[in-house]
């Protein structure tokens, strides 16, 4: 995420940290690295020129000059800008009057609104409420079946209607039926067009008359950079948006359309997506964005990740088994297993402060980490809680199920031999063995 731009900033503030003391040359020449770098990013230009004139004003000035660590000051400075340019404080769904909270889903064709409805519902749903999905988008046949087996999969009722062609009256009908089921949340999911034109318009102002949404939120996609802003200032023309949902966030190796749509639009992003999976739906906090951005990490955020994935006794049990050095290979299966339901690897990596730079050359290989995972459930459960029993026929036993090779069986069985000596060491309170390789970790060289 944003990877192009952390690596550009990391350079320009590598070399203010150089320097023991900054003249207003050497903000300039920073500021100026900073603005070609945003400009690089797809950043909108007035929302650059805004924040390069919000820094210089206090960068130049006594704050930094009277600082112990100028350069330091001009990075605070900096990041305190940038959580001003994204909106300053996370923006949650609001408070109905009277239940249900009604969400109408907004947004053009390809930008993942249909999906980003279902993975919304699964938040909400994860927060104790009930929401309702509704298939209102009666333009495309296939976004119907699409949202009544995304609502299947997260456990969320769907209303659809295939023999509808007023959306109006399918919604109406909808909150009828919501009300009967005591759903406290409806999101409805409507068409979206290539472009927006006034028939999308007057279908959505047919819709928003009906069931008066507490919320509008648009669904952009955030890899089409200016253009996804371009999309919500579209929107924002003719109807009354509260909210931004920007997906493919994990696809968006510049953060134009991230950083400027709170300015340039003056609505609020409200979540970010990831990937397809309908867990990858993250409330957007503009103060850990700025941190990634700037490669400080996002450690929060993989708290939570960690905290709703992991169940605090399982949790417990496990750190007992290390400490007691009885930790097996069935351990280590479940463990892998909490850690996937995180998210990818390459993402958790990135919320690690300094992973940006530090880290930059790293390539997690997802299908590395799968072939382990099918070693290991390729041995019988005697042979997971005691690796020694592991002869060279039960290896190839082993690979043969798996789809590898021998080898690779012997790679993995000696990282969790050296995992085990680790575990050892700590419990008896010496140091873990350097060197430790992490399977699916490969130090790569790329092209400059």
């Amino acid at each position: 995420m944003f990877d192009s731009l952390s690596a550009r900033l990391g350079g320009v503030f590598g070399k203010l940290r150089s320097k023991g003391r900054l003249s207003e040359d050497d903000v300039n020449a920073a500021l100026r690295e900073v603005r070609i770098a945003l400009l690089e990013a797809d950043v909108n230009l007035n929302v650059v020129k805004t924040f390069i004139a919000r820094v210089k004003e206090r960068a130049v000035g006594v704050e930094v000059t009277k600082s112990l660590t100028p350069g330091q000051q001009v990075i605070k400075i900096v990041h305190e800008e940038l959580i001003v340019t994204l909106g300053e404080e996370a923006v949650p769904l609001a408070r109905a009057d009277a239940p249900p909270l009604v969400i109408l889903m907004v947004g053009l064709q390809g930008s993942g609104k249909t999906t980003t409805a279902a993975k919304l519902a699964k938040h909400v749903k994860g927060k104790g409420k009930r929401p309702m999905l509704v298939a209102a988008d009666l333009q495309r046949p296939a976004a119907i079946d699409q949202l009544e087996l995304l609502g299947k999969g997260i456990g969320v009722p769907v209303y659809s209607d295939r023999g509808s062609k007023a959306p109006q009256k399918l919604v109406k009908a909808a909150m009828k039926e919501a009300r009967l089921a005591s759903a406290n949340v409806v999101i409805v999911d409507t068409a979206g067009r290539l472009q927006i034109d006034g028939d999308l318009m007057k279908e959505l102002a047919a819709i928003k008359k009906v069931v008066n949404p507490d919320e509008t939120l648009l669904v952009v996609d955030a890899m089409t950079g200016q253009e996804a802003v371009n999309v919500a200032k579209g929107f924002g023309e003719y109807t009354d948006l509260t909210g931004l949902i920007l997906t493919k966030i994990d696809g968006d190796a510049r953060g134009g359309a991230a950083i400027s749509a709170r300015e340039v639009t003056g609505v609020p992003i409200k979540f970010v997506g990831t990937g397809e999976s309908v867990d990858g739906l993250d409330v957007f906090y503009p103060d850990r964005m700025a941190s990634r951005i700037l490669g400080m990490g996002d450690v929060m955020s993989l708290i939570e990740k960690a905290e709703e994935t992991y169940d605090r006794e399982e949790a417990d049990r496990a750190a007992k088994k290390m400490l007691d050095a009885s930790f097996d290979l069935e351990d280590f299966l479940e463990q892998f297993q909490q850690i996937k339901k995180m998210g990818p690897l390459q993402q958790l990596v990135g919320m690690l402060p300094g992973a940006g730079s530090a880290l930059r050359d790293v390539q997690v290989d997802e299908s590395h980490l799968a072939r382990v995972e099918a070693i290991i459930r390729s041995m019988t459960p005697e042979e997971r809680r005691n690796p020694k029993t592991i002869t060279g026929s039960r290896k190839r036993r082993i690979a043969a199920g798996s789809g590898t090779r021998p080898q690779d069986v012997n790679g993995v069985l000696k990282q969790f031999s050296q995992a085990q000596k680790m575990m050892k060491a700590m419990a008896g309170g010496k140091s873990p063995i350097p060197g430790l390789n992490i399977p699916g970790m490969a130090r790569t060289t790329k092209k400059r």
